[in-house]
């Protein structure tokens, strides 16, 4: 038989490890609110884009049970059910999808319903660079899954390789990118303007208008931008815009312009992070000068 102390300091040990587990996977989310969960969540829903692919890209894609109606990437996810989008996620579904762990954006209207159906929710919702990294340690804790810092640094590896092939020309070029043809667009505080910031480039929105202000379309014509960056279809409907012809970016062809694929890549903050960065390098190595 074992001696007493052993078995003792064997127990003390075994709780110490439990415990040790479970304040693991505790999060304090953008409510503020402390998510914790007993044990590794085995089906998760997500219901925004980026978490979707944070999840996938932490090596838990098999623990997705269902996404919102945008998620796409990797292409495993469009065969999940969908559960709707931020205003509109339908409950019953999600609920039928019986998940340990709900990941959604802070502004997400269903949240309160969730939660009082005793579903667990965890509000995480980046717009800046930091708020990045932070999210992906956040999904990282509550799924369980080890390599958020490598994840990361691996982001930052490829945004500055991206970062050493524009043109030094470039540097200090003033950019307008459209996320929206209402038009709002990118400001340097936002997630993409602190990419295009890494790639030496300005910005035609002053920091104190926010992440994402709607524009005046006179005031993008009074900015006249060095260059324009925006989806395809976007710009090719900006020349009919009532004095968007006279952007001299637009008639020197100094635009960089991005198929659908391309275009959601730049606009979901998570782990393509990178990946953005280097398709706009692609484009701006191809500008004419």
């Amino acid at each position: 038989m074992f001696p007493r102390r052993l078995v003792l300091a064997a127990l003390l040990c075994s709780a110490l490890a439990s415990g040790a587990r479970a304040a693991a996977l505790e999060v304090q989310d953008d409510r503020g609110i402390t998510v914790r969960l007993a044990a590794p969540p085995q089906r998760v829903v997500t219901l925004l884009p980026s978490l979707t692919e944070t999840v996938c890209a932490l090596g838990a894609c098999n623990r997705l049970v269902g996404t919102d109606r945008y998620s796409n990437w990797p292409a495993s996810v469009q065969a999940l059910p969908k559960a709707g989008g931020l205003d509109d996620a339908n409950v019953e579904r999600i609920v039928s999808l019986k998940p340990d762990l709900v990941l959604a954006a802070g502004s997400a209207r269903i949240i309160g319903r969730l939660e009082s159906l005793g579903i667990t929710v965890a509000a995480l919702e980046a717009k800046s660079h930091a708020d990045t990294q932070r999210v992906i340690r956040a999904v990282a804790t509550l799924v369980g899954q080890p390599g958020a810092d490598a994840l990361w640094a691996r982001i930052q590896q490829d945004t500055q390789a991206a970062a050493a092939r524009v043109p030094p020309a470039l540097k200090g070029q003033r950019v307008y990118m459209e996320v929206d043809a209402s038009p709002y667009a990118a400001g340097p505080s936002s997630f993409i303007g602190e990419t295009l910031q890494r790639l030496g480039l300005g910005n035609i929105v002053a920091p104190e208008l926010g992440p994402f202000p709607k524009l005046n379309p006179e005031f993008v014509v009074r900015a006249q931008p060095d260059i324009v960056i925006a989806s395809t279809r976007n710009l090719d409907e900006m020349a009919t815009r009532p004095g968007w012809a006279q952007l001299a970016a637009l008639k020197r062809g100094r635009v960089c312009r991005f198929a659908s694929e391309q275009f959601e890549v730049l606009i979901r903050p998570g782990p393509r992070l990178g990946e953005a960065a280097r398709l706009l390098a692609d484009c701006l190595v191809r500008l004419p000068q």
